[in-house]
């Protein structure tokens, strides 16, 4: 499963961010790109939208892995912010 890859390659991406490892920023982020582009028409919409739009944290939040690092979105994972009740 294409989600596993990738929550597991945001875990590394948010974890060098943590760490200021640049090597392990850019091999997650390069992961995340040919992951999108190789599973993008299979992927759930919003979980592309979110990686597309580099929300990273908003795609781990999404796959359910948010305690890892202790991510938090901005705003939700059902949207953008837009304000809707």
């Amino acid at each position: 499963m294409p989600e596993t890859k990738i929550k597991a390659a945001l875990i590394r991406l948010l974890a060098g961010i943590k760490n200021s490892d640049g090597g392990a920023i850019s091999s997650a982020l390069s992961e995340l790109d040919d992951l999108l582009a190789a599973h993008q028409a299979t992927l759930h919409p919003q979980l592309a939208h979110f990686l597309a739009g580099r929300s990273y944290a908003k795609a781990l939040v999404y796959l359910g892995g948010a305690d890892e690092l202790g991510a938090r979105p901005a705003s939700p994972p059902g949207g953008c912010g837009g304000g809707h009740e």
